[in-house]
Formats: C-alpha cells, structure tokens, sequence
C-alpha cells in the first residue's frame, strides 16, 4: 500500500509540475518582450529564493544540510537549471520555434537511455511505447504552428546541450535519495539565482541598463507578474514537485509527462490569449495524452505483486 500511495503522489506532483510549466509560456512570452532572457532568469530565481527563504524561516518548509555532502547537490544545480538554461535560451534565439520545440520533446527519450546508461534502470514495454507516443504528439503539436528551418548547427548544439542536461538531471536526482525534495530544489535555487543574477547584471553593464533592468518588476506590472509567477509557481512549485515526481516514480515514468506542458499550452494560448487552435494541434495533444496513458497505466509484473502484498 505504501508503494500505491507513493505512485499516487509521483503522479499528482508530476502533472502538476507540467500544468505549471504549461502555463508558464503566457507569462514568458509578455515577459521576453521587455527584457533579455537573462534579465527575466535573473530575476526569476532571485524571488524563487526570497519566497523559499521565507517559507523555511517561518517553518513552512524544512531543510537540513548539516553533516550532508553539497557536491552532489551543486551537480543537480549546475546541469539544472544552469546547463539547461543556458543552452536552451542559446538554442532558442539560434533556432526557429519549430525546431526548438522539436528538439526538445527528445527529453524523455534522451532521459530514457539516461536511466538505462547510468542507473542501469531498464525502461518496460509500457514505457518505451508511452514515451515513443508522447513524442510523436510533442512533434506533431510543434509541427503544426509551421515555420521555416534555420539551419543552425550552433543552435542545434545548444539545444542538444540543454535536452542532455536535463535527462542527466533527472538521473542524478532519482540517485540522491539522502536529499528531501526540498533541499534539492532550494539548493538548485541559490545556485541559479547566484549564476543568472550575475550574467544579468554583467549584460547590464555591457549595455548599459542596469538601472532598467532593477527598476523593471517596480514600473512594469506585467512583468512583475510574470517573475512572481515563474519565481514562486515554477521555479519553487514546480522543481518541488518535479523532484518529488522523480523520487516517487523514477526518470522513466516522470519523463512521461512532459508533454502535458505543451497540453496545458496549447489550451491556455486559445482560451486566454485567444490564439489559432488547429485540428491538428488538437490531434497531437490527443497523441500526447494517449502517450502518458500507455507509460503509466500499465503495470509491469512485478509492480502488480508488491501492490497486491
């Protein structure tokens, strides 16, 4: 029973953590339009540690670090969110949405070989097939916004830089087991929030705009709104709940998921920004849903006899 209430939390917080990753595009999108990427990550982490540091000293959340190594916590942090990031920000402004999107549906098949590689932990039928399906829908989904091929291996590498850096994550994440979701997430913040508050200031006093970028979340609502957003809902929230995903269900299963983000997306674009919905983007969320379906609602034989013990 305790293994079924374990399965239950790593579902609820891995669809959770990709409904708030999901949403997170509209916020992202007004956001990009007033500052750099590294302005908006800058200030992104540094309300994440703010609002997490508050939550630990009224006792809210607890952490306790004492006598534990931070090495593998500083490895956690640099390959996510730094190496992610980075790449993926690279990649992005490289590429053309398309690509971009499609490059990263890889994750959880580059999470899948990740597991298998560097835990030995062999995906089942269910899995494979799930994961297959997701990504297809993922594609499917991007495919049908349209777009023109850059063809940029520069941006390409950064993309691949970013899909390995996140699997690798996952890998290292499911391994310490020493951790609380909780200690990894903040030490992941303080890490991020020290790394892209400083590019941001260093771009700042390249472009001579320091001041803007300080005042910004003062003067501009909109983007106010969007830093609380990503800060509090994606960058506490969600990496809590992706950590825990994680731990309760492994790479294999919580990589599953990640198209519901682009689920949550879709639906969030047309109903609130009143974007174009096609039926084909309608037909590659179907596919995606089907996808987690096949990854997680069969049970390999094993699973079926601890849950009946």
């Amino acid at each position: 029973m305790k293994d079924k209430g374990n399965l239950t939390i790593g579902i609820g917080s891995a669809i959770g953590c990709e409904i708030l990753y999901g949403m997170s595009f509209m916020f992202t999108k007004q956001a990009t339009n007033m500052a750099s990427p590294f302005a908006l990550l800058g200030w992104r982490f540094s309300v994440a540690v703010i609002g997490m540091s508050l939550l630990i000293i009224m006792g809210v959340l607890k952490i306790n670090l004492k006598g534990k190594s931070l090495k593998p916590l500083l490895v956690i942090a640099l390959l996510f969110p730094v190496i992610y990031f980075l790449g993926e920000t690279f990649g992005i402004s490289k590429t053309t949405a398309a690509e971009s999107g499609v490059a990263l549906a890889g994750i959880p098949v580059t999470a899948l070989i990740a597991s298998t590689l560097l835990i030995g932990k062999k995906p089942n039928r269910f899995e494979i097939i799930g994961i297959a399906v997701t990504c297809i829908g993922v594609v499917i989904t991007v495919l049908a916004v349209g777009g023109s091929s850059s063809f940029s291996l520069e941006g390409y590498l950064f993309l691949l830089v970013a899909v390995v850096a996140y699997s690798v994550y996952c890998v290292f994440v499911e391994k310490a087991d020493e951790y609380t979701g909780v200690e990894i997430t903040y030490i992941m913040l303080v890490v991020g929030a020290i790394v892209f508050a400083s590019l941001a200031i260093i771009e700042g006093i390249k472009n001579e705009n320091v001041e803007y970028i300080l005042n910004l979340p003062l003067k501009n609502s909109g983007f106010l709104a969007a830093i609380l957003y990503q800060g509090i809902g994606c960058s506490i929230l969600a990496f809590l709940l992706s950590n825990i995903a994680i731990a309760k269900l492994g790479v294999n299963k919580t990589a599953s998921f990640i198209g519901i983000a682009t689920v949550v997306s879709i639906a969030s674009s047309a109903i609130v920004l009143k974007e174009n919905f096609t039926y084909l983007q309608g037909i590659g969320a179907a596919v995606i849903l089907a996808g987690v379906y096949i990854a997680n609602g069969k049970k390999d034989e094993s699973t079926l006899l601890t849950y009946d013990s």
